[in-house]
């Protein structure tokens, strides 16, 4: 069979990027090494698929080229993708922060992929081994463990290094480098962080234990859940700063980021003068972090028996909660690899190569990630659907 195009992945956005250029006539065969699709959207969002986020600007993307994901975005909003999932009569809901998540399962997200791609012919082969990829003139040639596939266009769908146990590789970085692409340094991205020596110590019996904090590092800042776990730290707001931290910076996390922790302290000075230290932190914080954290940063005391200067202290403290992580757990629990080709090499408007006609790049593989909240399957969608138009 002639094939238009051939896409490398069967993820979110090779499954997209194919319906699309489906739609618009064009023959599409997509080829995925995994035994099937989809396997990142199926874990997502806690197996509900956080789809897509309604308040998706290109503020909420890192890229050492941070134009670049303007043009896809303001072509395909989550509007859209919305219209095509209430098409398919999916129920869906807003949990938080503009963050549309599926009622019942992302399989959902999965099957709805695989109707569209079917009712416009898509061929799709899954347990397919790409053993190489050569370019001919015109096109391309893709060999496989079920033979030789031939182009005009490739797609290069194959997403980053997260989470290798569901099939993630280097495959789709080896092969921009392979025409003459360069591929930006790589590392784990929305991934908890983790603690050694004192610090691990002091905390990881409190694993389990959520609290609201904001997180600092740098310019950047998160306001929500922060999680200990037996390693370190997790939960929304460690991974949203895990995208900013680098090896060897501190963090600062604010424990009472509701208000100002000095004039609640004097205020509880007043109101409960016998109390302890401990339990008079306990109201703000869960018991066992704020005994925890008494015991490290407060003096034995009564709340009355508090200085000026250790309220002070201790609010200091509690607003400014220093934290110096040893790493992060790594590829194998990060959610999205920041990195990648190099987009300053691509075209904006169509994902088109400079360096290699008829070469495309979308979704993970590139040098854009989103932050938490759907907005890296928002990118795969826009980035998917701005190749289709261009195949």
């Amino acid at each position: 069979m002639a094939y238009d195009a051939i896409i490398l992945g069967g993820g979110a956005a090779g499954l997209f990027c194919a319906f699309q250029a489906g739609l618009r006539g064009k023959r599409l065969l997509v080829v995925e090494h995994a035994n099937k699709v989809g396997k990142k959207i199926l874990m997502s969002g806690g197996g509900r698929c956080n789809f897509t986020n309604l308040g998706t600007t290109p503020a909420q993307f890192l890229s050492a080229n941070p134009h670049f994901c303007k043009s896809a975005l303001a072509r395909f909003s989550p509007q859209d993708f919305l219209e095509l999932v209430e098409k398919h009569r999916i129920g869906w809901h807003e949990k938080e922060l503009g963050q549309l998540f599926c009622n019942e399962s992302s399989k959902l997200i999965v099957r709805m992929l695989l109707d569209e791609c079917a009712a416009v012919g898509v061929q799709i082969e899954t347990e397919c081994a790409i053993h190489a990829v050569d370019a001919l003139t015109p096109g391309y040639a893709v060999h496989t463990a079920r033979g030789s596939f031939r182009a005009p266009q490739l797609v290069v769908a194959t997403g980053g290094l997260s989470i290798p146990s569901l099939g993630a590789t280097g495959f789709g970085f080896t092969l921009a480098k392979q025409f003459g692409h360069t591929v930006l340094p790589t590392r784990a991205g929305l991934v908890p962080l983790t603690l050694s020596g004192k610090p691990l110590e002091q905390w990881s019996d409190l694993s389990g234990v959520a609290l609201p904090v904001q997180a600092r590092c740098g310019e950047a800042a998160f306001q929500n859940q922060l999680l200990v776990t037996h390693r370190g730290l997790s939960g929304p707001a460690v991974l949203q700063i895990s995208n900013y931290w680098q090896p060897g910076e501190p963090l600062t996390l604010d424990l009472f980021p509701q208000g100002d922790a000095v004039a609640w302290l004097t205020e509880q000075q007043k109101a409960r003068p016998a109390s302890e230290v401990r339990t008079v932190l306990g109201d703000v914080l869960p018991k066992r972090f704020a005994q925890r954290f008494a015991e490290l940063h407060a003096p034995p005391k009564l709340m009355r028996q508090l200085m000026h200067a250790e309220v002070k202290a201790l609010a200091s403290a509690l607003h400014a909660w220093p934290v110096l992580p040893n790493g992060t757990e790594g590829y194998r629990t990060a959610e999205v690899t920041l990195g990648g080709v190099d987009t300053r090499e691509l075209s904006s408007s169509t994902m088109e190569s400079k360096r290699a006609p008829g070469l495309y790049f979308i979704g993970e593989v590139m040098d854009v990630t989103g932050w938490l909240g759907g907005y890296n399957f928002q990118w795969a969608w826009a980035s998917g659907h701005a190749c289709a138009e261009a195949l």
